[in-house]
């Protein structure tokens, strides 16, 4: 496995933060056999989730260099408030997960809404794709 494809599974809860959170990534490569990334965070509050994150995985921060800058016009992730996430199974389809956490299959575009970063179609999920489950009405 090369350098890159070996940090980037290190790092792969960091890249979680960054697709849930809204973060624009303008740069990710491998230099000075460091992960080295570049991007803009939503607030100051994503930006710091981000950096707890890279700590959590990494508390001496010794094979990544983020250079993360704060940018108010990005969107703000969706939905503000409480989520939760919930990791797709086989046979599973949105319809099923709404009815499994709202009561109510119909609600499944809720989670088709919080999660349209990464879905193009509410028929189209697959096993090991993690959702974001909004919390709340």
């Amino acid at each position: 496995m090369d350098r890159f494809e070996e940090l980037k599974q290190k790092y792969a809860s960091v890249f979680a933060v960054v697709q849930q959170q809204g973060v624009r990534l303008t740069q990710l490569h491998v230099q000075d056999n460091k992960l080295f990334m570049r991007g803009a965070a939503p607030s100051e509050g994503i930006k710091n989730a981000l950096w707890n994150q890279i700590k959590a995985v990494n508390p001496a921060y010794d094979d990544i260099t983020a250079d993360i800058t704060v940018d108010s016009n990005l969107p703000q992730p969706y939905p503000a408030g409480p989520r939760r996430t919930y990791t797709v199974k086989p046979g599973d389809s949105l319809s099923k997960i709404a009815k499994d956490f709202y009561g109510n299959a119909n609600d499944y575009m809720r989670i088709f809404e919080a999660n349209k970063d990464t879905l193009n179609d509410p028929n189209k999920i697959h096993a090991g794709q993690e959702l974001v489950i909004p919390v709340g009405r």
